[in-house]
């Protein structure tokens, strides 16, 4: 890759000249119609929509119950309208915690925002940096107490309850910081305009693209593939010139989830010249995938699925000629025996797979990991098969499309850019994960803000403090201190403090749990009565 990798270059330098990023941005316009969950949820299954029935009449009785008691309190609060979560009346209370968004520059119909934090949301940042380094959990839990809106916070233990296995309690986080997001927006930014920006470099930024990445992740697994795109293409509308999340490795996995197969196609053909997608094995394989499956739709003529079927299977023959390594792994996933004709062959055997550049590895393993579950639907192992045998004709009678795809293979894909590093980290894609490179997985980082770029817009500094002695490290502090390169396993002292937070590790990850579910089940804030309640939601909202 390095210089020589067009497709990669795409990924962070902006190759769209004006004329066609005005044709490519309607493919980003998300629609805010199937941004709506339950909607989502009733089109994907029966018994799904049973349960919105069950929450909707519950939440019918909770509105009503609550409206009561409210009425007989006289006490009235006030909820904005937002399109991408409804507050809850089992979260805290509400009030502004001190996010704001500006608007930075307007040109040519685009325009750039930034979030921004007040003074005192910097004073509980330094305190959520403080809790980072002391890697005490019950400091996190403290924290979100007192600031119940706090992004980042949300954003750590979220991840804490997913690794928990809560994933309910970890959605309802997410949620939670979106909501706050959203109450925070420039009264002319959009979220389906595609015209609206924001740099990733920020700090401040940075949090948002990554609570919308979890929410449509989530989404996805709840079985609402359409509004997950309808994410998927907002993020990517941020800033789709760098693309920080590389959202383009997972907007073919969700086009395929919910059969937009045009919506896929016209991104590539779009898109192709300039960003050369090609180079990418979800886009290699899924385009011809999306052929596929449009040429057997009842409602075309004969003419027309002869032309899909034929364009879909020389573009799976060319995918598996510029991805041999992709195969073998697919049907493993997928529980399928090749036959001993593919299996023996030296263009599919284990040398396509152990000679692989690293970057190379790193994208077929991902797409593996994450599209191998398309593959499983009825019809498509013989339609791969068919072409495996197609592919390997082709091989032996030396196709002068082998050779190029040998010399992009070795130019193109020595190693990934950080966007691409990132993206694989946040998608917890096991297959994918393994093959990171050692300067990735080595390099300190949490959660809220995994792999940071390295030309960072800082716009308030951390105060220094002190640094304590290691007399006064937590358990994790001690276990996770000792993944560090700096930390020597042969002194006695470390190799004993290590062993003793092996042990308690555990322990104190469960107390976390614990005492976090207590908070967020017992919380309570006590309001005092107001007179004219009109004067409190001026202030509150002006």
């Amino acid at each position: 890759m390095g210089q020589a990798s067009t497709a990669f270059q795409g990924s962070h330098q902006c190759l769209l000249d004006d004329k066609v990023r005005a044709k490519a941005c309607p493919v980003l316009v998300a629609a805010a119609d199937n941004m709506e969950t339950p909607g989502n949820l009733s089109c994907t299954s029966g018994c799904l929509v049973l349960s919105c029935l069950r929450i909707a009449i519950l939440n019918a009785a909770l509105c009503l119950f609550v409206s009561i008691f409210r009425s007989k309190q006289r006490q009235r609060q006030f909820h904005r309208c937002t399109w991408m979560t409804v507050f809850k009346e089992t979260w805290p209370r509400f009030s502004r915690p001190g996010i704001s968004m500006s608007l930075v520059e307007s040109k040519d119909g685009i325009q750039c925002f930034t979030f921004e934090h007040n003074r005192d949301y910097q004073q509980v940042q330094f305190k959520f940096l403080d809790a980072v380094e002391s890697m005490d959990p019950n400091n996190f839990v403290v924290l979100l107490q007192l600031n119940p809106y706090h992004i980042d916070s949300l954003l750590q233990l979220s991840d804490v309850c997913r690794i928990q296995e809560d994933q309910e309690t970890a959605r309802d986080l997410i949620e939670r910081a979106l909501y706050s997001f959203e109450c925070a927006f420039h009264p002319v930014f959009s979220l389906t305009s595609g015209t609206c920006r924001l740099d990733y470099c920020r700090p401040e930024n940075r949090a948002f693209y990554l609570v919308l990445f979890k929410h449509m992740i989530f989404l996805e697994k709840r079985g609402c593939p359409r509004t997950a795109l309808e994410y998927c293409k907002l993020i990517l509308s941020l800033d789709p010139d760098n693309d920080p999340l590389c959202m383009l490795l997972i907007f073919d996995f969700l086009c395929l989830r919910c059969r937009e197969y045009t919506t896929l196609i016209r991104l590539y053909e779009e898109w192709e010249v300039h960003r050369n997608l090609s180079q990418l094995p979800n886009f290699s394989f899924s385009v011809a995938l999306s052929y596929y499956h449009l040429s057997q739709q009842e409602d075309i003529s004969p003419v027309e699925n002869q032309q899909l079927k034929q364009k879909s299977n020389v573009l799976l023959q060319n995918a598996l000629i510029m991805f041999p390594g992709a195969l073998m792994p697919l049907l493993d996933l997928c529980t399928v025996q090749p036959d001993a004709v593919v299996s023996s062959h030296a263009f599919f055997g284990p040398s396509s797979q152990i000679g692989q550049p690293p970057a190379l590895l790193e994208l077929v393993s991902l797409y593996v990991g994450r599209c191998h579950s398309l593959w499983k639907e009825a019809g498509l192992m013989l339609w791969l098969e068919e072409n495996v045998r197609k592919g390997l004709k082709r091989v032996d009678s030396q196709d002068p499309y082998l050779e190029d795809c040998q010399n992009k293979r070795k130019q193109r894909y020595q190693s990934a850019p950080r966007n691409i590093h990132r993206h694989v980290l946040m998608s917890e894609i096991k297959e994918a994960t393994a093959t990171l490179p050692l300067e990735v997985t080595t390099q300190p980082g949490m959660g809220f803000d995994p792999l940071p770029p390295l030309d960072s817009i800082v716009s308030y500094i951390r105060p220094e403090r002190q640094n304590m002695g290691a007399s006064n490290e937590s358990t994790l502090s001690l276990f996770f201190r000792s993944l560090l390169p700096n930390f020597n396993l042969q002194r006695p002292e470390d190799r004993q403090e290590v062993a003793r937070a092996g042990r308690e590790l555990n322990q104190e990850v469960n107390r976390l749990m614990v005492a976090m579910r207590d908070m967020l089940a017992n919380i309570q804030f006590r309001e005092p009565q107001w007179e004219n309640n009109h004067e409190r939601d001026e202030e509150e909202w002006d």
